[in-house]
């Protein structure tokens, strides 16, 4: 579909079944229209098409669509890129680009740590490293500046909020009108790209990849593939959020809404869309194929020409809602058929959850993971109940239950966990809507003070240790406090990057993130074992669970606790009599390297009795508002 770069020119080919006449124009023939601009051949199911010689990648185009005395120029709904400033469309060669990532595999679904960002406000700097995001849009190529930063971090893969072009000026990128362009407000110029090449090959020569040239690095779509391409060569996935529920609602009349419509005085004149309203634009029409196949191909184009380890679908609740049920199964089969690799994430808060999940052969939609709230409810309450001071209650059997596999679920891993995303945390949201950063839900007086850092120690370490895939989002590394905005104006809710320099609680929770990714990374079982909630004891606000997977030898026993107070000798089961390894204690992070831990030389020996349902137990250290991970040693 679109403008596709053969020998000798370029093919058009454009769904437009009521159409009446379909040309194409561009400079290549002055923006001629109708019978002075090159025509394409209507077939039996509506599909244009034909072959123009000469054009080659770089030439700019749109389509005039006639429907008897409504005509007039439309972008191409294919099109690889559109550019400003008068939204034209550019045939664009996807061989020209030079892939490295030739070696490059993406992590199972088991393993997925994902990191999500905002590509618009994430990170800029100019070459003398002062933040270029005041009054500016972030780039593809700006997030360069953070590969090597998320590569020491340890996630295994990146989703960025949607990158498909909008019309705003802003935005969140849920309200994308061409869905197969990058945004170009993403671009850099080629005035600007100087630096961006030599950032891009530094990287790539770190790896002993070739270098790029100038030209492949020009225009969105090649920007956008160099990110990709670099995220790859340093072991990162690369996650798209796409937005198949609906499209943003300042269409334009060159859109795809009026690209083949209905005469006037039909309900709905738009070829690609219901009458029916969401988030501020039109829900699909699923019932039509041509609908289907466009959202669909789609999907394949981000797999195949942006080589996307991930596809997150947004909002997959409206779409069943609206009619797509059969539609996500056919767009999940496709998908799966051309690459079985790309993870398949739905945003599904309808009920029965597990069936989004499951198979299509049994009725389920076929996603492989949905977006879930069950640590994120529950460590949050737990978080806020804890705030109340050390005699309050804090309830923790959400926080038990929550680390369980989901019901109808066949293991956890198919649920994407979280603390915070962008939805939670938009500083444009209503009061009803958002909820306060971790570090500062866990102190609101004090978002820098110990029961802040300490708690949000604790949060994190749940959710890292926890079952199901853990999701991370901006900020949320360096312990950041303040609500984000998508917003360039908005100076008041950036990701204070400086603070890594300027604050140590910010540093010393880098720290401590990094590391105990490091740890979920290196035991297995923590990623991928069952996990048993053997303690859940209000009165001490302790939780201790053990992740294992049967027949593999690694035994691992997390206890965690929102006291105040340090416990000393707190007698725990555990699961197997011996030597067990203290792997990770939160108590060193608070001012690195705290000179005060409270913890357990390292090592506790597990030989007394039976307790809390398992055969053996120990007496341990569980600093306050503190984490401790054990590890059954091999010598055990």
């Amino acid at each position: 579909m679109g403008a596709t770069t053969v020998a000798g020119g370029c093919t058009f080919r454009a769904w437009a079944p009521r159409a009446t006449a379909v040309h194409v124009s561009g400079p290549f023939n002055a923006w001629r229209t109708e019978e002075d601009a090159f025509a394409l051949v209507k077939d039996a199911n509506g599909y244009w098409s034909g072959f123009l010689p000469g054009l080659k990648a770089g030439n700019q185009y749109k389509f005039f669509v006639s429907h008897g005395a409504l005509k007039g120029f439309k972008r191409d709904p294919n099109a690889r890129e559109v550019v400003a400033p008068d939204w034209n469309c550019v045939v664009v060669d996807p061989a020209l680009y030079p892939w490295h990532d030739a070696e490059f595999r993406a992590p199972a679904f088991e393993d997925l740590i994902i990191y999500q960002l905002h590509v618009g406000t994430y990170y800029a700097v100019d070459q003398f490293g002062k933040d270029r995001r005041a009054g500016r849009v972030a780039k593809f190529l700006d997030v360069l500046g953070r590969v090597e930063y998320l590569a020491a971090l340890g996630v295994t893969a990146v989703q960025m909020l949607p990158i498909a072009e909008f019309q705003t000026k802003f935005s969140l990128g849920y309200n994308g009108v061409d869905f197969f362009s990058p945004e170009f407000d993403y671009a850099v110029s080629p005035l600007e790209i100087g630096p961006y090449l030599t950032q891009a090959n530094a990287l790539l020569a770190a790896k002993g990849r070739t270098l790029l040239k100038q030209e492949d690095i020009q225009g969105a779509a090649n920007q956008l593939k160099v990110l990709v391409d670099v995220m790859h060569v340093y072991g990162l996935a690369v996650i798209f959020d796409v937005v198949y529920n609906h499209a943003g609602g300042d269409f334009g009349d060159e859109s795809m809404y009026f690209f083949d419509r209905l005469p006037p005085g039909d309900n709905n004149d738009s070829l690609y869309f219901t009458d029916q309203g969401w988030a501020g634009g039109l829900v699909f029409a699923y019932w039509n194929a041509g609908v289907r196949q466009f959202l669909i191909d789609n999907a394949v184009f981000l797999s195949a020409e942006y080589h996307a380890d991930g596809i997150r679908y947004d909002e997959v609740s409206v779409i069943d809602r609206f009619g797509g049920w059969h539609f996500c199964q056919d767009l999940t089969s496709t998908v799966r058929h051309f690459n079985p690799a790309v993870a398949q994430i739905a945003e599904f808060w309808n009920e029965r959850q597990d069936l989004v999940v499951a198979p299509t052969d049994a009725g389920g939609a076929g996603f492989d993971q949905v977006w879930h709230a069950g640590i994120r409810d529950a460590v949050r309450a737990a978080i806020e109940q804890s705030t109340g001071g050390k005699d309050a209650t804090v309830n923790l059997a959400p926080v038990r239950d929550a680390l369980s596999t989901p019901g109808g679920f066949d293991g956890a891993w198919r649920a994407v966990q979280m603390l915070e995303n962008h939805d939670l945390l938009l500083s444009s949201h209503s009061p009803q809507d958002r909820r306060p950063r971790i570090a500062s839900a866990c102190d609101p007086s004090n978002s820098r003070s110990w029961y802040a850092r300490s708690r949000a120690r604790v949060a994190n370490a749940i959710l890292l240790t926890g079952a199901g895939v853990p999701l991370i989002f901006m900020g949320q590394e360096i312990l950041e406090d303040k609500h984000w905005s998508d917003s360039v104006d908005d100076p008041d809710h950036r990701i204070w990057w400086d603070g890594l320099h300027q604050d140590r609680a910010m540093g010393d929770h880098l720290r401590f993130t990094r590391e105990l990714i490091a740890l979920r990374r290196r035991l297995i079982s923590l990623r991928r074992g069952r996990t048993n909630v053997f303690h859940a004891h209000d009165p001490t606000r302790v939780l201790a669970f053990h992740r294992w997977i049967e027949g593999h030898g690694e035994d691992v026993v997390v206890a965690a606790t929102l006291s105040e107070s340090t416990h000393y000798g707190y007698a725990l089961g555990f699961p197997k009599p011996g030597r067990w390894v203290e792997a990770f204690n939160s108590d060193v992070y608070d001012r690195w390297v705290n000179p005060q831990v409270a913890g357990n030389g390292g090592q506790v020996f597990a030989g007394g009795p039976a307790m809390h349902g398992l055969p053996s137990s120990a007496s341990i250290v569980l600093p306050a508002n503190g984490v401790v991970v054990f590890a059954l040693a091999v010598d055990t």
